[in-house]
Parts: C-alpha cells; sequence; structure tokens
C-alpha cells in the first residue's frame, strides 16, 4: 500500500504542480524525483506505474509538472498555450534545482533527503543530467537514470532561421491534434547559454552513480545521442541498450499495460536505485 498527496511549488509566476507517493511504512524513505519529457506531463502514460513500482519497492517518489509544460494536473492536454509557448530549457533547469531546493523540508520521518536520486525521460533526461552536472547537486544526489535522453538541445536547427523570422515555431503534438507554437525565447536561451546546457560536457561533470537507458530503435532521439554522451561520461556510469526499444519503450498513453522493453527499463531503473539508494 502507498499513499499519495499533491503539493503546490512555487518557482516564479507559474506554480509547480507536484504529487509526493510514499510507502506504507514508518522508516524514512530514499527519494525518486521524476521528470517528464517535451510535450508530456506528471502523468502521461508509464509515468504513474513507474512511479507505483518505485514505491512499491520501498522509495518515495516526487512527480511534478514541469511549469513550460502547459498542463494541469489531472489533465492530459495542454492548456495553457502561453506557458509552452515561454517555456526554456533553462526554465526547465530551474524547476528541476526549485523542487531539488524543497526536498531537505520534507517531512523527514518519511523523507531522508540525503537519499536522492533523479530519474529523467527524454527532454526530462537531459534536464536532470544538466541539475545532476549543477553545484551544489553534483555532490548531493546518489543517483542518475536517463531514459532515451536527448544529447544535444539544439533539436530545430533547420527550422532557426524561419523561426527567428516569424517569432515562433510550430509544434504539433499528433496525441491531441493540437498545434502549439513555441516562442524565440527558446531559440536564444539555447543561442545564449550554449555552455551552460551542453549536455556532452554536463555528462562529463557529473559525479553521481549514471545509468543511460536507450531504445535501439528510438524514432525521436537517435540512440547515436545516447552513446555520444556515453562516450564522454565520467565514472560511475552504465549504459544500456534496449533492443527494440522505442522513444517511449512501446508505451502510450492513455497507458496500455508494459511492453517487453518497458518492462526492461523499469526493472533496470529500479536495480539501479536500489544499489546505490538502500544502505543499512
Amino acid at each position: 500500500m502507498t499513499t499519495s498527496q499533491s503539493l503546490t511549488l512555487t518557482n516564479g509566476p507559474r506554480p509547480l504542480e507536484a504529487r509526493l507517493h510514499l510507502p506504507n511504512q514508518t522508516v524514512a524513505r530514499p527519494l525518486v524525483v521524476l521528470c517528464h519529457g517535451f510535450k508530456s506531463f506528471m502523468d502521461w502514460g508509464f509515468h504513474p506505474p513507474l512511479a507505483e513500482l518505485l514505491c512499491e519497492r520501498g522509495f518515495a517518489v516526487l512527480q511534478f509538472n514541469f511549469s513550460g509544460s502547459g498542463v494541469v494536473a489531472g489533465e492530459d492536454v495542454v492548456s495553457d498555450s502561453k506557458a509552452f509557448f515561454d517555456a526554456t530549457y533553462t526554465r526547465d533547469v530551474e524547476d528541476l534545482v526549485s523542487v531539488l531546493e524543497v526536498v531537505p523540508r520534507l517531512d523527514p520521518r518519511h523523507i531522508d533527503a540525503s537519499r536522492l536520486a533523479l530519474v529523467g525521460h527524454s527532454r526530462g533526461g537531459g534536464i536532470a543530467l544538466l541539475a545532476a552536472a549543477t553545484e551544489p547537486w553534483t555532490d548531493r544526489l546518489s543517483a542518475l537514470v536517463t531514459w532515451n535522453s536527448i544529447g544535444e538541445v539544439d533539436r530545430f536547427r533547420e527550422a532557426a532561421a524561419e523561426w527567428r523570422k516569424s517569432g515562433e515555431l510550430p509544434i504539433q503534438n499528433s496525441r491531441t491534434g493540437q498545434t502549439l507554437p513555441i516562442g524565440i525565447g527558446l531559440l536564444d536561451d539555447i543561442e545564449n547559454h550554449r555552455e551552460e546546457l551542453d549536455l556532452r560536457a554536463a555528462a562529463a561533470r557529473r559525479r553521481c552513480p549514471w545509468l543511460l537507458l536507450h531504445g535501439t530503435e528510438d524514432e525521436t532521439v537517435a540512440l547515436a545521442e545516447g552513446e555520444a554522451l556515453a562516450a564522454v561520461a565520467a565514472q560511475p556510469f552504465q549504459m544500456e541498450r534496449i533492443l527494440e526499444g522505442s522513444h517511449t519503450f512501446g508505451a502510450q498513453h492513455p497507458f496500455c499495460g508494459p511492453t517487453p522493453q518497458l518492462i526492461t527499463a523499469m526493472n533496470a531503473t529500479q536495480e539501479w536505485l536500489a544499489r546505490y539508494l538502500r544502505r543499512v
């Protein structure tokens, strides 16, 4: 049995909606923070079952919606298009750091803040990696797991000229049918903060044990991006290629049950977290 509670965390003009899941145990548990990807949200597809699995294995789990997701907790479509339009990578990192800063203030009867890990998918994996390479979190995190993480932030290079000319870049969400523009703030962020947003440099700089999972058939973030991160990653790290794994390891929204690839990713994740978060 597990219990869940909703939280609202403050980070600038848009509060972060979060959900804390606790194992039904009387001892303080290590905490895992889950980071969703682009065009996603904390209740998308595999995120709730992953949170449930980790909680059943004895970890407390904190989920949240990035402020730029544009999705309100309990919904599964973008209802705040302005938030989506204004989203940047730097803002995402700030969101995640603000979540991490809350952790020491959580009830110590339930949360052991000294045992803290990040798990991120796709863009959320990249954001988790950047946070893990940012002081003081380089020494405060016990583990990092990324699923099909982006290997670079400049995802729309070929469209940059037209994007800047028009002031926005339309993004199609095939699941919802929504066409949602992103503003040039993201383009400016990439151009003005290349060093801070350099994921390969972050891979070399971070210190916590890192499990890098990547599907061999990822249609959104090529396996080569994961391999490029692994090529420069500082120890300790481990890369696992999940055979026939797509970008979401076959998961959809609404969730229709796990695929063999998703089961592999979940099992590898819980084993890595158990190795580095559990201690006597």
